[in-house]
């Protein structure tokens, strides 16, 4: 085969050989392993920048040290299935502060089970892919109360496993986050106030 040492260049060898010398520089394993960890830092900065576009997560990539462009960028967020969240246009400022929540935690004496659920979503590179876990945990007691997997950031499953663990444990008295900005859509909020669970922003600590 291509012998990289030869006294004839690889062109010449390719020639020779009826080889496309981009076969020659193709390496599926390589790639699939680079884009999965650009996929999980991607995944970092949605998390804690959601409203981040395709250009300014770009821009993040870059400044950590990954050579990458915007339509890569863009191909592996469709992969991923996440895209910016970006704030209702028509929200007046009254509005847009019925959405920050303070963080309820703070100087609180935590003291019996189902007074404070503490919400997470872990990203979790596969062989062949990716999942997201979403992980509810009883701080008192320190019990997964609840768990679900799934391929996208829809906030189905996150409304999906804390109703499950509601059934099988009834409701807290506090949900907490880390990622509170994942949590201001009207789906989780409907969720929350439907079962009269205060909200808790562990970001404003």
């Amino acid at each position: 085969m291509i012998d990289r040492k030869h006294r004839l260049s690889i062109r010449k060898q390719c020639d020779l050989l009826c080889i496309n010398r981009s076969n020659l520089y193709y390496s599926p394993q390589r790639e699939r392993d680079a884009n999965l960890i650009l996929m999980t830092e991607i995944d970092k900065i949605h998390l804690k920048y959601p409203s981040f576009g395709i250009r300014r997560i770009t821009r993040e990539l870059k400044e950590m040290g990954f050579s990458v462009n915007r339509k890569r960028v863009r191909r592996l967020m469709q992969v991923m299935g996440i895209a910016t969240i970006y704030p209702k246009r028509n929200l007046s400022k009254l509005g847009k502060t019925s959405y920050i929540r303070p963080y309820l935690l703070r100087g609180l004496k935590i003291e019996r089970p189902n007074q404070v659920w503490q919400i997470d979503i872990s990203y979790i590179p596969m062989k062949r892919g990716f999942m997201y876990l979403t992980a509810i945990i009883d701080v008192y007691s320190r019990y997964i109360v609840g768990w679900q997997l799934s391929n996208t950031l829809e906030m189905e499953t996150q409304t999906s496993a804390m109703n499950e663990a509601i059934k099988k444990y009834g409701k807290p008295e506090i949900v907490n986050s880390d990622q509170g900005s994942q949590y201001t859509s009207s789906n989780w909020l409907d969720c929350m106030e439907g079962h009269g669970i205060k909200i808790s922003d562990g970001r404003k600590r």
